[in-house]
């Protein structure tokens, strides 16, 4: 078992591996956003890529997300853990809640989601998609959110926006009457990939903020995203420790 981390706003910067070394991999696809971080930990071996690079310089329309997610397969790895910060489009999704997402909603306008681009005659490749996320990694992270007692929602929808620009107020609200519950700028396409890749994949979701929909709280920032995630991101770190040891 090699599990995968991607990790966004920061988490990339975790260090805390024996055997510690950086992969510098190549693809078809171009090279991933920063070097694979490989090590063991909890007797598992561990690849965590920072999806945005190390210093957060690679805007999210602009993540090669495709070779992300084929630079983890070329390493071996089996599963893939996810977090990223969100915007809480629910009254009960506080900031600090984690969300284990279950389904979503692409929003997306000008990316590549799909390895495949052309068929070989007679082998169209459609994915199935009805549950992006894969349920035993969900449950695993349910459990490690249980333990280190972080307030948690079990499922959740994110609807994936193309960014980098926030939302505006009317797309808020549309997204709420769509049935979503967070928005972010990365889960849809890195799902759709992993599930292209038959890479288990889950991810947790980290509310930051309130998006623009509510009136009596301030509007998203990316100075309030990066300071929210902040003070979440020892609890993450957690869970992801325990979800590893439970695998």
């Amino acid at each position: 078992m090699k599990i995968g981390i991607i990790g966004g706003s920061g988490l990339g910067k975790l260090n805390l591996f024996q055997n510690y070394k950086e992969l510098d991999i190549d693809t078809p696809y171009g090279k991933p956003g920063a070097a694979i971080i490989s090590g063991s930990l909890l007797n598992k071996e561990i690849l965590i890529l920072a999806r945005h690079g190390r210093e957060h310089t690679i805007p999210p329309s602009q993540v090669n997300y495709r070779a992300n997610i084929a630079a983890l397969k070329a390493c071996g790895c089996t599963h893939i853990l996810a977090t990223t910060a969100c915007g809480s489009l629910r009254e009960e999704i506080q900031m600090g809640d984690f969300v284990i997402l279950d389904q979503l909603i692409d929003f997306t306008r000008k990316r590549i989601n799909t390895f495949y681009e052309s068929f070989e005659p007679g082998l169209a490749m459609h994915e199935p998609m009805a549950d992006p996320f894969d349920e035993f990694l969900r449950n695993i992270l349910i459990r490690s959110a249980i333990v280190h007692n972080a307030r948690y929602h079990e499922k959740g929808t994110v609807v994936t926006i193309e960014g980098p620009r926030f939302s505006t107020r009317a797309e808020s609200h549309l997204f709420r009457l769509w049935g979503a519950d967070v928005v972010n700028m990365t889960i849809a396409t890195e799902a759709a990939l992993a599930k292209e890749a038959h890479i288990p994949y889950a991810a947790i979701a980290v509310s930051t903020d309130y998006d623009c929909w509510k009136n009596d709280t301030e509007s998203v920032s990316w100075e309030k995203v990066t300071e929210n995630f902040s003070k979440s991101l020892g609890k993450v770190t957690d869970i992801l420790l325990k979800a590893i040891e439970l695998l």
